[in-house]
């Protein structure tokens, strides 16, 4: 999109800290970030940098030490662990590497279980899942189990999951690491969709190509942005 509405993500002086040993690892020091609805972002940073730590508040998988984050208008940054629970399976779609689907289910059945854990009744559950695995190309893989399918339609399937919920970002953590040049390219061709039709998405990742697909890079580094552009 290229005028993003209102922010969906705002963060105000963020800060993240972990002992190790004697010493303080300081992951993130006061980080302000907006991120505007239809964004398409890449989050970028050497090893260390704090962008797994970045990633991992955006995600509600960890909190603040100070700071405040307000997701889709609402403060997340103070919440229970409970909470936090809840907003994940609604708000945020996780894409991961390594996939991390169920090998002994099918493709239908791994795209339903966010709507499981929701309570949604079987026959919606069905229906939004099939939608979902239509959206990515997949209406013809529904009945088969990771094992029968490539390493890019399982990632698809990965997608197609994170987006059954109809969350407010889909959150993207080196989702073309395990994949080959051919394969990620189709990956990648899928992202440029959805942020077509109008999703936020937010991308960590280490390969510079990658980035480039996105509309705009955040380079972290010592636990500070360093640096935050408009992709040409």
């Amino acid at each position: 999109m290229s005028h993003p509405g209102a922010p969906v993500i705002t963060l105000c002086g963020i800060a993240r800290s972990y002992p190790m040993g004697d010493t303080t690892v300081h992951a993130l020091r006061g980080v302000d970030l907006d991120i505007g609805r239809g964004e398409y972002v890449a989050i970028m940073g050497p090893s260390g940098s704090g962008k797994s730590t970045l990633m991992n508040l955006i995600g509600c998988l960890d909190s603040p030490d100070a700071g405040e984050y307000v997701l889709n208008g609402r403060r997340v940054s103070q919440m229970r662990d409970r909470d936090l629970a809840a907003v994940r399976n609604r708000e945020i779609g996780f894409v991961f590497q390594t996939f991390n689907l169920l090998q002994r289910a099918t493709a239908l059945h791994n795209v339903e279980l966010p709507l499981v854990y929701a309570g949604v009744g079987r026959s919606e559950r069905r229906e939004r899942a099939e939608q979902a695995l239509e959206r990515v190309g997949l209406g013809g893989r529904m009945q088969h189990r990771p094992g029968e399918l490539s390493g890019g339609q399982r990632q698809r399937v990965a997608i197609a999951r994170a987006l059954v919920n109809q969350p407010s970002i889909l959150l993207a953590d080196e989702p073309t690491g395990n994949l080959d040049s051919t394969t990620a390219a189709e990956i990648l061709a899928t992202f440029d969709d959805l942020h077509a039709a109008g999703h936020t998405i937010v991308l960590v990742t280490h390969d510079e190509g990658v980035a480039r697909r996105a509309r705009r890079i955040i380079r972290i580094r010592d636990g500070m942005i360093e640096a935050d552009s408009a992709n040409p």
